[in-house]
C-alpha cells in the first residue's frame, strides 16, 4: 500500500508541474510552436541508453551512479540508465520528452539542456555539502532520469509563479514546492525534494535569462501572431 501512495503522489506532482508548463507556455499556442529540436535529441539520447542496457549486458554495471564504484562519469551516465523495468522505462522517457519539449519552447534549448544539467549535477553535490555517501537527496536510486525531469519540470512552474497574470495561473506554481516538500518529508521521497531544487534554480534563472538577447516570454504576454509556425525562420525555429 505504502508504495502505491508512493507512486500515486511522485505522478500526481508530475502532473501539476504539466500543468504549470502548459500555462506556461499557452496551450492554444502548442501547435503552432516550432519542433523542439533540442528536447528530441535529448529524449533521442535517453532512447539511444535504453537501446545500449538492451543489447549489451554490462551497461548498467559500467554506467550506473552506485557511489562504491569508481568513474567520473557515472553521475552523468546513470541519468540515461533506467532500472524501474519496461512501464518505469516508458514512464521516464516519454515525460522526459514531454517536459523537455515545454521547458524548450520557454527557456529555448541552450538554456533548457543547462537547467537538465542542474538536475543532474545539483543534488550529489548538495549531498556531499551535507556529508552524505549515498544520493539520498536523489531518486534515480543509482540509475533513472526521473530525478532530472522533475528537476526541469519545476523550473517552468517557478517561472510560472513569477510571471503569472491571474492568481489562478500561480496557485498551482506555488503548490509544487509545497506538495514537493510535503513528499520528502513525510515519504522521503527524493522526487518531491529535486522539485524544490528545481523551484529555486528557475526562480534565480528567470531574471538573468531576461537579459539574454532572445529572453523567455510567456504565453500571457506573447501575441498570436508572434508566436511561431513549424515553418518559421531559422530564428524562430531554434526557440
Amino acid at each position: 500500500m505504502d508504495a502505491i501512495i508512493f507512486n500515486l503522489t511522485t505522478a500526481a506532482l508530475l502532473v501539476l508541474m504539466f500543468k504549470c508548463g502548459l500555462l506556461l507556455v499557452g496551450e492554444d499556442t502548442m501547435r503552432r510552436r516550432p519542433v523542439p529540436w533540442v528536447a528530441i535529441a535529448l529524449t533521442a539520447v535517453a532512447v539511444g541508453a535504453v537501446v545500449l542496457q538492451l543489447t549489451w549486458s554490462g551497461a548498467m554495471d559500467a554506467l550506473d551512479g552506485d557511489p562504491r564504484k569508481t568513474g567520473w562519469w557515472r553521475v552523468v551516465t546513470s541519468v540515461f540508465m533506467q532500472n524501474g523495468g519496461l512501464f518505469g522505462g516508458v514512464w521516464n522517457i516519454a515525460t522526459l520528452a514531454v517536459i523537455a519539449a515545454l521547458a524548450q519552447w520557454f527557456w529555448r534549448g541552450p538554456l533548457m539542456l543547462l537547467l537538465f544539467a542542474g538536475g543532474i549535477l545539483l543534488p550529489q553535490q548538495i549531498d556531499a555539502l551535507f556529508g552524505e555517501t549515498a544520493p539520498s537527496t536523489d531518486p534515480r536510486n543509482f540509475a533513472g532520469s526521473s530525478g532530472a525531469t522533475y528537476f526541469l519540470a519545476a523550473t517552468l512552474a517557478a517561472a510560472l509563479l513569477l510571471t503569472g497574470t491571474q492568481t489562478k495561473e500561480r496557485l498551482p506554481a506555488v503548490g509544487v514546492p509545497a506538495a514537493g516538500l510535503a513528499m520528502w518529508l513525510a515519504q522521503e521521497n527524493g522526487h518531491g525534494l529535486v522539485a524544490c531544487y528545481g523551484f529555486v534554480l528557475g526562480a534565480i534563472a528567470l531574471p538573468l535569462a531576461r537579459r539574454l538577447p532572445r529572453p523567455p516570454v510567456p504565453a500571457a504576454l506573447v501575441p498570436p501572431a508572434a508566436v511561431p509556425t513549424d515553418g518559421a525562420s531559422a530564428t524562430g525555429a531554434a526557440q
